[in-house]
Parts: C-alpha cells; structure tokens; sequence
C-alpha cells in the first residue's frame, strides 16, 4: 500500500535537545509517522550541530531555499496529502507555491506559541506598561492571524492562546486544534528510580539562550532573585543550563556567588536530577514552558511566575509555587529547598501533571479524530472560511510577487 505523503516546511531543524520547540515538533512527527505518513522535512534553515537527524526515524531531510522556482519542481513532484508549515513565516513564504501546485493538500500551521503574544507582552515588558489589547494587536499578530484563517487547521499548545484566538481575534474553533505536549506516562517505577530529597542539592534553571525570555529570566535571577536566594541559603548554587551561551550570558558566570552558568546540557535528565529545585521567573513569553516539562517528569518541584505557569497546570495543583514579586519568588524557593514534607508534595503533583494533562495516547487519540474529519470536510471547510479565502487571494498574490521580483532581482546579481 502506498503510504500518503506529509512534508513539513521547517522554520529551523528540530533541536530537541536544545528547545522545547524542537521536542514538540519530533512529538509531532512521531505521531504522523504512528498514523503511516510518509514524512519529508524541509527547511531552508542551516542545519547545526545540535540538530537530530530526522533519517534515523525514516524521515527524509530536503534543503529548499527561499524566494526560488526549486521550490516548485521539488512540490509538483513530491505531490503531499498534507503540509505542515513549522511557525507562520514558513506559511506566508511557501504557502501561495503549496496553493498553486497543491491546491488540495490538506494545510496544518503548527504555531509552537502565538507569536504575537509573545512579542506584545515583551514590548510592554520594555515600555515598563500594563500588557492589554494595544500591545497584543501588533504587527506580529496581523501576519500570525492571516495566517491562521489561510490555513485549514492551526494547532495551539495552550487552552489559554486558543481563549484568546477566539475571544479577541474571533477566530472560528472549527479552525483550531488543541494540541499540547504529547508525553509518555511516567510509571510508580520510574518513578521509584528517582533521586528524592536527600539526594539532592542545588537550584537549576534551563533554556535555550536564542530564546529572550530566557536570558531575560537568567538576568533577573542574577540581579534580583538570587542574591537574596543565596543571603538565606550562602551554601547553595544556581546551575544556569542552556544552548546557544553567548558571551553576554556566559559573562555572568560568578563562582563566589555560587551563581555557575554551564552550558549546553548533553542530557537534561542527568542535571534535572540532580537538581532540588527548578526556578523559572519568566517575565513575558508565551506557549508551554519546556523548562516546567522536564522538571515535572524528572521530580523536580519548580518556582515560576503566572506567565511561566500559564496553560501548565489547568484545574490541577501547581508542583510548586508561583509567585512574581521578586522577593516573595526568592522567599518560596528557599522555604521549598528546606521542606521536605512540600517538596515530596509537589513532586508527586508534577507527575499527575504530565500523566493527566499531558498523556500522548489521549492527545493523540483526538488529534487523530480532527484530522480524520478535516481531510473528510475539507472543501465544505473551505467554502465556510471565507475570510481564508479572501486572504489567500490577496495576500499571496502580492507575497507571490514580491518572491518572483526578488527571484529575478538574484539572478540579475
């Protein structure tokens, strides 16, 4: 039996080691691989040496370019069923190519986190203003949200974006799809395998450095919440784990303080595990926080702020605290280093967390009914998005010349 074809046009390689964007996007290839897709991903991204090698899994690994008539030989012949685009700007680059050479392919926008969202409440964060509708409404959000309506299927990781999508920008549901992490069950055994308390020592915090939030995190840590972390606890160190150390991140490494930047962690298990506590007091960002994900499934309670919690816990306890004044922040993390009776408390949350609210099998079972219902509806779909259609037409007329003129304009140089 032939298999059906899925190509997915990456903004970058998937990292999974370095990002949680890069652990979602293999989340999602091995769920299409388990539903008999035959995957190509293509990317016009360098590739690093951080990135996994998608053939391992039998994935095929095509480099396209931008802005060039390749594209469209490599398209007419691949001839997929679906195509995923990896963030809005791989959709607004090859999507008008996908309409013309594939006008029947079935098109999934895996947004990863609402871009807009993200840069609205970093630039509030910068004016030192309340984050409201002004803020969100950005530049950003008209790309991102064009986007969405051109698509057939969006997928959210966040019940909080998808609120959001529907009351502030009303986007219709029937083009949403909720789908968060898809995470193994974590077993009593596994969990039996674990270091508990006493075992333990230390605070953690982790996250790719490419990503601003997290620097931004790392600095505040720095300046604000460790030092008096550390007039409580003087024995302690902060570990800062994280790809892509830039020397503006590196220079912060300060042995006296016990403030340790280490790098790129080979095996986030290994330090997680050895971690007592994860601090995560992010200031602005969006989507789920990968961060929170490994500390929950490795038994390590975590300290964040509502913006690292948000979309996390639904009706379920927090494994930890949350807090955003600085000194109530440093305050709970001191009083969960020292308390055993909370800290195996909130440990034991964290694995409830990942085992109800994140559990693959589940996720995936609903995903697969979605899409399975969007290939069957899908020109009916179509004629009910007319706000898509309009802007297919006209949105990518002009991108379509834009990519041509500047095509002609390279091979003119």
């Amino acid at each position: 039996m032939i298999k059906e074809r899925l190509l997915i046009i990456g903004y970058v390689w998937p990292e999974p080691k370095s990002s949680a964007a890069g652990s979602r996007m293999l989340q999602l290839i091995t769920f299409f691989l388990s539903q008999g897709y035959k995957i190509t991903f293509a990317s016009p991204c360098a590739k690093s040496d951080n990135a996994f090698n998608l053939e391992t899994i039998g994935v095929s690994q095509i480099t396209i370019k931008l802005n060039h008539s390749s594209f469209d030989d490599f398209i007419k012949q691949l001839q997929p069923k679906i195509v995923l685009f990896d963030r809005f700007m791989m959709e607004e680059q090859f999507g008008w190519r996908i309409g013309e050479h594939c006008p029947n392919a079935l098109r999934i926008l895996d947004t990863e986190d609402l871009h807009c969202l993200r840069r609205g409440r970093q630039q509030a964060f910068k004016d030192k203003a309340n984050f409201d509708i002004h803020y969100l409404f950005n530049e950003t959000a008209k790309r991102e949200i064009a986007s969405i309506y051109r698509c057939d299927l969006s997928l959210i990781i966040s019940e909080i974006e998808i609120e959001l999508l529907k009351t502030e920008f009303n986007v219709p549901e029937s083009l949403l799809a909720y789908v968060p992490f898809l995470l193994d069950e974590i077993s009593n055994e596994a969990i039996e395998k674990l270091p508990n308390y006493e075992r333990r020592e230390h605070f953690i915090s982790i996250g790719n450095f490419l990503h601003e939030p997290n620097y931004n995190a790392v600095l505040y840590l720095k300046e604000t919440i460790w030092p008096r972390i550390r007039k409580q606890l003087p024995k302690t160190a902060l570990h800062i784990y994280g790809a892509y150390v830039s020397q503006k991140v590196q220079q912060l490494h300060n042995e006296k303080q016990g403030f340790l930047v280490k790098g790129f962690a080979e095996d986030v298990s290994t330090v997680m595990q050895k971690a007592r506590v994860c601090l995560a007091p992010i200031r602005f960002g969006a989507g789920l926080k990968g961060k929170l994900i490994d500390a929950m499934q490795y038994g390590t309670p975590c300290v964040t702020t509502k913006i690292g919690a948000e979309g996390m816990f639904g009706a379920l306890p927090v494994n930890g605290f949350v807090e955003d004044n600085a000194q109530m922040f440093a305050n709970k993390s001191v009083e969960l280093y020292k308390n055993q009776e909370h800290w195996n408390k909130f440990q034991n949350r964290g694995f409830k967390v990942i085992n109800e609210r994140f559990n693959k099998v589940m996720h995936q079972e609903e995903f697969s009914i979605i899409l399975e219902k969007t290939i069957k509806e899908l020109k009916e779909k179509r004629l009910n998005n007319f706000t898509g259609l309009m802007l297919q037409h006209h949105t990518m007329q002009s991108t379509k010349f834009m990519s041509k003129w500047i095509e002609e304009k390279h091979k003119n140089e």
